[in-house]
């Protein structure tokens, strides 16, 4: 067959099990190191944060919802950027930038100072998530993307606990400073190897600049689906619950009646492995049972899991987070990979909304989560995030239901119909 010949095949994408295929997953699972391992670099040491820079529990978690903020109001933007100079190009511009403000930020002498480099961080990795998720639909073949998306989500999970694994140690014996820089430093490590590793884009053309109110059709033509929209509300409720737990479960362990010492309680990050392994199996399933059905259930063991944290009890806690982390990272690894099957066209914008309600949860609801804390304890904090997760169930059964059957002629020729 001739070279020309060759050329002129269309390329499908990489398949599972391919060295291009395996290149893909490493590169987008360190990526999801070096984000996600800065983006909640302070979410382990948020006590000793607290007691250094002498603020409350809610304040010290603005380390955490600045970030998210700045990554939420920047996701759109970077998604034009990647339509225009490509995906890879612009993930590496984002890590690269990230990476340098988070060696700055241990130097900051003031809280405004930490509080606003830490959102021009969180504006930095702002082109990774939602571009990752572009790249993944474009570069792998169709039957293979929600099981890509999977392992990705899944790598994220890795990023956010090699972090805080790294932070509450350091930080218990040198301080939250020392334990922000030495996160940062692995990070770092991370995204030389995602630029040395991550393959070179086949199937990316570069959109042609369409204007503001290009821009604004696209977002438009998202935003007023349904489906997408029930998936965007979905990623900001449990993303904010799912924050708000981490945030404030710490303090909780630290007083009575657990008194467990910052090394200890950074432990409970652990739970994110439960995470690693739902994300994975809930895509897997999805081509058995559907995205709506594993997507519910994930958000059951949300709940269940939940309840189990209302005890007084350790064991119960931590069970309960586990099976709460696990379901959390379940439903999200349906709900991000859904958007790239419902969204025919402007793949990244659509991604990018789901990112921005997804992080805009995690600052409002993650913060917000803290008020209720203080004022009535862990049980308000759990039910009202419970209530978030049933509200969350209850929109995605009615919008995504299955369409009733209908009965047809025995004449007439049935349609094939594909399920998005």
């Amino acid at each position: 067959m001739s070279k020309t010949a060759v050329s002129a095949t269309p390329w499908d994408g990489h398949t599972k099990g391919s060295r291009g295929y395996r290149r893909v997953l490493a590169a987008l699972a360190l990526a999801g190191v070096a984000t996600f391992a800065q983006l909640y670099s302070t979410q382990a040491v948020l006590p000793l944060m607290a007691a250094d820079l002498r603020i409350s529990a809610a304040e010290a978690a603005l380390s955490i919802s600045l970030a998210t903020v700045g990554l939420a109001v920047s996701v759109l933007p970077w998604s034009f950027v990647a339509d225009r100079i490509g995906r890879v190009r612009a993930m590496a511009i984002g890590i690269g930038a990230a990476t340098v403000l988070g060696l700055v930020v241990p130097l900051a002498p003031t809280v405004p100072l930490v509080l606003g480099l830490r959102t021009l961080e969180g504006m930095a990795l702002g082109g990774i998530p939602a571009i990752a998720i572009a790249y993944l639909n474009e570069e792998v073949t169709t039957m293979h993307t929600a099981l890509a998306a999977g392992s990705y989500v899944a790598g994220t999970t890795l990023g956010g606990l090699a972090g805080r694994l790294v932070a509450g140690p350091v930080g218990e014996l040198w301080g939250w400073r020392t334990a922000a820089l030495a996160v940062s430093a692995l990070a770092t490590v991370s995204a030389v190897l995602f630029v040395v590793l991550v393959p070179k884009q086949r199937r990316f053309m570069p959109a042609p600049a369409s204007g503001f109110r290009g821009a604004l059709s696209t977002l438009g033509s998202h935003s007023g689906n349904p489906k997408l929209l029930s998936l965007y509300l979905q990623a900001f409720l449990l993303m904010g619950g799912f924050v708000a737990v981490y945030n404030y479960l710490g303090f909780r362990l630290h007083g009575e009646p657990f008194g467990l010492p910052t090394t200890l309680v950074s432990l409970i990050f652990l739970a994110y492995l439960s995470g690693t392994v739902s994300s994975r199996w809930a895509a897997g399933l999805t081509t058995r049972f559907g995205r709506r059905n594993v997507l519910l259930f994930g958000i059951a063991m949300m709940i269940a899991g939940l309840a189990l944290t209302l005890a007084e009890n350790l064991v119960a806690t931590l069970i309960g987070l586990v099976v709460f982390t696990g379901g959390f990272f379940a439903a999200h690894s349906v709900g991000s990979g859904w958007t790239g099957a419902i969204a025919t066209t402007g793949r990244a914008q659509a991604a990018s909304l789901y990112n921005l309600s997804y992080y805009l949860g995690s600052s409002v609801i993650g913060w917000a989560g803290g008020l209720a804390f203080q004022a009535f304890g862990w049980p308000a904090l759990a039910w009202s995030v419970m209530a978030l997760a049933i509200t969350t169930a209850v929109i995605t059964a009615v919008v995504h239901r299955s369409p009733p059957a209908q009965i047809r002629p025995l004449s007439a020729p049935e349609p094939l119909q594909s399920e998005a």
